[in-house]
């Protein structure tokens, strides 16, 4: 008797391409892409210019980070760390010095930066100079700085005092246009 000659059964791959495009499917639809949040800056609503606003010197704060990452406050040379009880210091003067503001209202902060900043030190700076407001703003409020960055935070929240203190000590923080290479 002879032998047989089994054959080996074969497995279907026809469906193997419809399986595969199935699981791409699934993959692309279950899977998350992270997305670049980037900074969250409120911008001011758009207002009509019609006249050039008249600025005294002593009121504004000249900042300026150039692009060795070095600090020149009111064109002198700072540490960062310093820079936040400076800013403070302008703020509230109202009148005391005769180089520095004349009143929260009319302090205005300008900021500028090089071309060749790190980035990391524009955020940095920006840093201490909004938290330089918000610590002004809280003491004048009577509250700590995070109950009143809360506060701010929160779109239904109202309160007169704290509409108050926002009128009185306006976050006049401006940038300038960047100097350097390229101009």
């Amino acid at each position: 008797m002879a032998k047989k000659k089994r054959e080996n059964p074969e497995i279907s791959t026809g469906s193997m391409a419809d399986i595969a495009f199935l699981l791409l499917i699934f993959f692309l639809v279950t899977t998350t892409i992270a997305s670049d949040k980037g900074l969250s800056v409120r911008l001011p609503p758009k207002q009509d210019v019609k006249d050039k606003v008249d600025i005294k010197e002593r009121n504004i704060f000249k900042v300026l980070v150039n692009s060795t990452n070095h600090l020149l406050v009111q064109e002198q040379p700072m540490e960062l760390k310093n820079l936040k009880e400076e800013a403070k210091k302008f703020i509230l003067n109202n009148g005391a010095d005769p180089l520095s503001s004349e009143d929260p209202e009319k302090a205005v902060i300008s900021f500028k930066t090089d071309r060749g900043t790190n980035y990391e030190i524009y955020i940095k700076v920006m840093d201490e100079l909004k938290k330089a407001y918000t610590e002004v703003r809280a003491q004048k409020m009577g509250v700590t700085p995070d109950q009143f960055l809360a506060f701010e935070n929160d779109p239904d929240y109202k309160n007169e005092k704290f509409d108050d203190v926002k009128k009185a000590i306006p976050l006049n923080l401006s940038e300038a246009e960047p100097t350097g290479v390229g101009n």
